[in-house]
């Protein structure tokens, strides 16, 4: 005989004759279903005897079907394919672990396949099989598949010439149903979590999908490491990219409507790495630029200088941060509130990230030449009254910017520095000279994000005064907060759930005017912009700490003294 596995144990056990599991075996094998499945339903082994072995043989739990109210079944996580497949049951979840009903604890692969598809950790239970086909069967008639509810309306890839883009896919690419769910799921779980970017990274002995979600990364999935081209071909052909191409990095975009009203776009870039192609997706809401100033954290003051800036007719607004810290979003809400029948707005972006009804958006491509400075001069001879430049990166795009603000334009446009008074040093660094500066920089924003404390969980804070004082809180704040820190529930994500907006804004004055004619560095512009009331990036966080909008490691995390 040649039985192995669970069928050689449960011969050597005397709960099956020999003949018996070895015919089940072969039946099993032609039918492409579970030993116990065909062992039972042809009588040759009790189902409760097998349960209860296979209990103490594999060391897993044993649960009686007939006591389990099947009105809590999950539902709208495991599809009803893999259910009837692999005969398993999904019974409950906490967390991320799923509790799964099965009969055959052999069956590795189902263990596998269900945690692929739903990003979760599986933790299996034993049943006896006739109870659990039984209700398997009940279930499915029941259930649609959790992936098939998608419809047109509810989940909808548009590729813009998807002839041309699966000319190049891969033999098995596009009808590999469960790589196409899996992905579709993972893109929308990101947009339902209000996470910015997605990962999707191999290793050598893993593959693993990450989000990120208020500006922290966390892993949500990790399927198995031999799909990671798979799923890289797919993202590729949705985002139009060469999938024939594995060695050079490639940009793309994909876009998803998630309803008749409301589509949302990724901007993808694919990266060549040690064991495949690593793909990120940066989710580009168009919501996002139409929320309104009130919505962004800016203090009260700090929205009147922004909005008085908004409302020169020339001058130059900067907004500063590094990457992820909200730049864009600022820039498109003062684009949003300009944007009038009256005005003709030109904007030039690496890359264009949201679209802006009624306003000239131009794709910088530096391939055919096209770049910040060479827009900038087109716009110029455009008859424009508001420029926005993505990024001032070099003198000649900051001289052209600059000639104008000068000329009766408004322009915006962002610098990668930490703070206001670094901007403008950095501006001198580049070469612009210091009249110039003085003359046409009329407002810079140097901004962060944070994450706020959840509203449903945030408890009060106990902070011992010399603790405020010497993370530097003013004692004006520590007199009148309210100080909370982070719990965590369901309902957020470690005890924080969205961000809030942390500002130094700063007017050009002319007492700033003259340290800048006078080539001051950024500790001298600082303490003058001190002086004249301007709060520093890390004040401003100090008062999101006192609101009880955000948490003092958050604020501590997030800037510094």
């Amino acid at each position: 005989m040649n039985l192995n596995g669970l069928a050689r144990s449960l011969a050597q056990a005397g709960l099956i004759e020999a003949e018996k599991a070895q015919q089940a075996m072969e039946i099993a094998k032609n039918e492409k279903s579970s030993f116990i499945t065909i062992a039972v339903a042809k009588g040759f082994i009790d189902p409760l005897q097998v349960a209860l072995f296979a209990s103490t043989e594999f060391g897993l739990p044993l649960l009686d079907l007939a006591a389990f109210d099947t009105e809590l079944l999950v539902k709208d996580i495991v599809s009803n394919d893999l259910i009837e497949k692999h005969r398993v049951l999904p019974l409950f979840k906490r967390g991320n672990r799923l509790f799964l009903a099965q009969s055959d604890p052999s069956n590795i692969t189902a263990i596998d396949e269900i945690k692929f598809n739903t990003g979760m950790n599986i933790e299996p239970i034993l049943v006896e099989e006739n109870k659990l086909a039984a209700i398997v069967e009940k279930f499915v008639s029941a259930e649609d598949n959790a992936f098939d509810d998608f419809d047109d309306e509810d989940l909808d890839i548009d590729i813009e010439n998807p002839e041309d883009a699966h000319k190049n896919e891969e033999p098995g690419t596009g009808d590999d149903a469960p790589i196409v769910r899996f992905v579709n799921k993972m893109l929308l779980d990101a947009i339902k979590g209000g996470s910015s970017d997605i990962h999707f990274e191999p290793y050598e002995k893993r593959y693993r999908v990450r989000y990120r979600t208020d500006g922290i990364l966390h892993e949500v999935s990790s399927p198995p490491v031999n799909l990671s081209g798979k799923i890289a071909a797919r993202l590729k052909v949705m985002s139009q990219m060469d999938i024939s191409e594995r060695r050079m990095p490639q940009d793309g975009r994909i876009k998803m409507k998630i309803s008749k009203n409301k589509a949302i776009d990724f901007r993808v870039n694919s990266l060549p790495t040690l064991w495949g192609e690593k793909l990120v997706l940066r989710i580009l809401d168009p919501s996002s630029a139409k929320m309104g100033i009130d919505a962004l954290g800016y203090e009260e003051k700090q929205k009147a200088l922004y909005m008085e800036a908004l409302a020169q007719p020339q001058g130059m607004i900067l907004v500063t941060g590094p990457t992820g810290s909200g730049k864009t979003v600022s820039l498109y809400t003062g684009l949003n509130i300009l944007n009038t029948e009256e005005t003709n707005i030109s904007t030039a972006e690496d890359p264009v990230e949201i679209n802006l009804e009624g306003i000239n958006q131009v794709n910088v491509n530096h391939k055919v030449g096209l770049d910040f400075g060479e827009a900038l001069r087109s716009f110029l001879r455009q008859d424009p009254d508001i420029i926005m430049v993505g990024e001032i990166r070099d003198l000649d795009t900051a001289s052209i910017a600059i000639k104008a603000a000068q000329t009766g334009h408004l322009v915006l446009s962002t610098l990668h520095t930490n703070s206001a008074p670094e901007t403008l040093t950095r501006l001198a660094n580049m070469g612009v000279p210091s009249f110039n500066i003085a003359t046409s920089v009329s407002l810079i924003i140097a901004q962060r994000l944070g994450r706020r404390l959840c509203s449903a969980c945030k408890q009060p804070a106990d902070i011992p005064k010399q603790v405020l004082l010497d993370n530097g809180m003013p004692e004006e704040l520590i007199t009148n907060g309210i100080f909370f820190q982070a719990k965590g529930c369901d309902a957020c994500n470690k005890g924080y759930k969205g961000r809030v907006g942390i500002y130094e804004v700063v007017k050009i004055t002319p007492a700033l005017s003259r340290i800048i004619m006078d080539d001051g560095n950024s500790l001298e512009i600082a303490a003058i912009a001190k002086k004249e009331g301007f709060n520093n990036l890390r004040t401003s966080a100090l008062e999101k700490v006192a609101q009880g909008i955000t948490s003092l490691e958050e604020a501590n995390r997030v800037t510094a003294d």
